[in-house]
């Protein structure tokens, strides 16, 4: 099912992708409210077409460690560059602003941090334990880089006892280095392995993001992939392209041929497949959690 026009001009987009501009009360409120806090969200980094709906549902995923990543996607709208050192104050405000907002389910993320030894694993786990400790209850989420490999790393955000462990996987082995030159395919199902391996209770979840030149098989492939590592939940959205300078979009996928993946992921064990073009990896992810509370059945 791949599109010939893969290098093609950007088309017009088809109608399911169009979304409202956002501006509600609540949508308003966030915004102010981050701007004083001094902190990130990938919904205007990464320029998510849901940030109108998420913020008014009072919902934010928030990207720590600054907004400038070490590493350039060719996908990825976030800012390409050197870092300008560590704020090891974040995870104080961010669970100060969590409270703040009286978000009974929050969402962390980050751009990868080549640049520190441990990729930003402390303060992904400082995060985790400040919302715990500042806001009991509430469920956190984090979506993080690979680390590099780096098993200290990961051991360092798992023992703070995250509710959900995120980790993208974003496309198939053969479209995945010219995507995501610095990464690798098999290190990123290793890492969600190895979260079951730390703690098998734990729930895991990756994304993959549609249009980047996959074929249909290969995205199949790439689901049973991280099912035999044991991945929980799953979200597949379309790949829109952030500017001209990002890979072009092979194909745009219809809503059905979204809901025939979907059928597929939970008939493989999927805990939960969220399947659309709009979903993103924080889409609803509290819902998404919500079906991960029973113990994964194992492969």
């Amino acid at each position: 099912m791949a599109d010939s026009d893969q290098r093609g001009p950007q088309r017009r987009l088809p109608s399911w992708l169009k979304v409202r501009m956002p501006g509600g009360a609540n949508y308003l409120e966030i915004r102010d409210l981050l701007r004083n806090s001094d902190l990130h969200t990938v919904c205007e980094e990464a320029r998510c077409p849901n940030i109108g709906e998420c913020w008014e549902r009072r919902s934010a995923t928030f990207m720590i460690l600054g907004d400038i990543c070490t590493r350039r996607c060719h996908y990825c709208a976030v800012t390409t560059g050197r870092p300008l050192g560590l704020d090891l104050m974040e995870p104080q405000r961010l669970a100060h602003t969590v409270a703040h907002l009286g978000l009974s389910y929050c969402v962390i993320t980050s751009v990868n941090r080549d640049d520190l030894a441990d990729g930003g694993a402390f303060i992904f786990a400082q995060s985790i334990r400040q919302i715990h400790q500042q806001v009991p209850g509430c469920k956190v989420e984090v979506l993080t880089p690979d680390f590099a490999g780096s098993e200290l790393a990961l051991a360092k955000v798992v023992s703070a006892k995250p509710d959900v462990f995120n980790h993208n996987i974003e496309t198939c082995r053969r479209v995945f280095h010219s995507v995501r030159p610095r990464g690798d395919y098999d290190l990123s199902l290793e890492l969600l392995q190895r979260v079951k391996t730390l703690d098998f209770d734990m729930a895991t979840k990756s994304g993959i993001i549609l249009g980047m030149g996959e074929e249909w098989d290969e995205v199949v492939q790439t689901m049973e992939d991280l099912r035999q590592a044991r991945c929980d939940l799953l979200t597949i959205g379309q790949y829109l392209r952030p500017s001209h300078k990002h890979i072009p979009v092979s194909r745009f996928y219809t809503p059905e041929e979204f809901d025939r993946l979907g059928d597929i992921g939970r008939a493989m064990g999927f805990k939960h497949v969220a399947s659309g073009p709009l979903v993103r990896s924080s889409y609803h992810a509290d819902e998404q959690h919500a079906t991960a509370a029973t113990r994964p059945v194992p492969i």
